[in-house]
């Protein structure tokens, strides 16, 4: 679930958080590493969770229309497919999901306001009424009307504001999470234990993030001698701190993984530092890097394999 850039996000938030608490020891870095993995997997899980409950407001809704002492056409139409499909089904009647989101912790959450809040809104949309008004002739609809729901719980402050709540990741793992999400809805139907395939694959976690962050750890002053020398008419001093880490990141990749190209990473850690950094860092780190990387590869420090070539 987790790609090798959102591995990268999350050791360079850890490791500024080193840098701005003296008291935080390397080792409670790597249990925060671990934790933030988790974390990643579980706000996915937490958003499924929050898509379940929304949707099934739908249940008291067609209650209350059924109701009325003088019940309209689309009243009489109504009913609770949104939440009573092959798709939703997979979610609310499976046990072992199901006693995951209690483990977790998230049935105890009360957030029925804003799930109706979210619900009563769009069930206001044209999507939702035509929806409710087709036969049900093709199992597509079900899936056609999640995805618009998901997008549509996006766009909704209460739905951001209950997932940031509980998961501060959100804002980072967002991106990811939304294409998570529409890969689970697409298969949901045909395999109700997809979920467990999306926990966060050895390969990219350890195999790659811990040892990323064990190496950068271990050569962090002879990292920073390289960059310092690059550094002509500049006080690294004065370095913003994320600039530091992403170089000292970007170096140790160059240097201690052999399999990724080094113009790969450079570019890689680019992105990140216009997300993550100054207005000005984009350019000074490409170039700072681009030096290091024509510098070490002419002295013979900087030794790909495979297709991880510098050239």
């Amino acid at each position: 679930m987790l790609s090798r850039r959102s591995v990268r996000i999350k050791i360079i938030q850890l490791l500024y958080s080193m840098d701005r608490d003296s008291e935080l020891t390397f080792k409670e870095v790597q249990l925060k590493y671990k934790s933030s993995i988790d974390d990643s997997y579980n706000l996915f899980l937490f958003a499924v969770y929050n898509l379940e409950r929304i949707i099934s407001m739908c249940n008291a809704d067609e209650k209350h229309r059924k109701s009325k002492h003088l019940p309209g056409d689309y009243d009489k139409a109504f009913t609770n497919k949104l939440y009573n499909n092959p798709i939703i089904n997979n979610v609310s009647e499976n046990e072992g999901l199901q006693k995951k989101f209690k483990t977790l912790g998230f049935t105890e959450i009360q957030n029925d306001d804003f799930y109706k809040k979210i619900y009563d809104a769009f069930s206001k949309t044209e999507a939702y009424k035509e929806y409710i008004l087709t036969p049900e002739e093709e199992s597509t609809q079900h899936l056609d009307i999640l995805l618009e729901f998901f997008r549509f719980c996006r766009k909704s402050e209460y739905f951001e504001e209950t997932l940031d709540d509980k998961y501060p990741c959100w804002i980072d793992d967002k991106s990811l999470i939304i294409g998570v999400i529409k890969k689970y809805l697409k298969v949901l139907e045909s395999n109700p234990e997809e979920y467990l395939a999306y926990y966060p694959d050895t390969e990219t976690t350890d195999e790659f993030g811990v040892t990323l962050l064990n190496t950068v750890h271990k050569h962090d002053a002879s990292l920073m001698t390289k960059i310092e020398a690059v550094l002509k008419n500049w006080d690294s001093e004065r370095l913003a701190i994320i600039d530091t880490i992403i170089l000292k990141l970007s170096l140790c990749e160059m240097l201690h993984f052999p399999t990724i190209p080094a113009k790969v990473t450079i570019n890689e850690y680019v992105e990140i530092s216009k997300s993550y950094s100054t207005d000005k860092s984009k350019e000074f780190i490409n170039g700072v890097l681009d030096k290091l990387m024509k510098d070490l590869s002419d002295e013979g420090e900087i030794k790909k394999t495979g297709r991880g070539l510098v050239d």
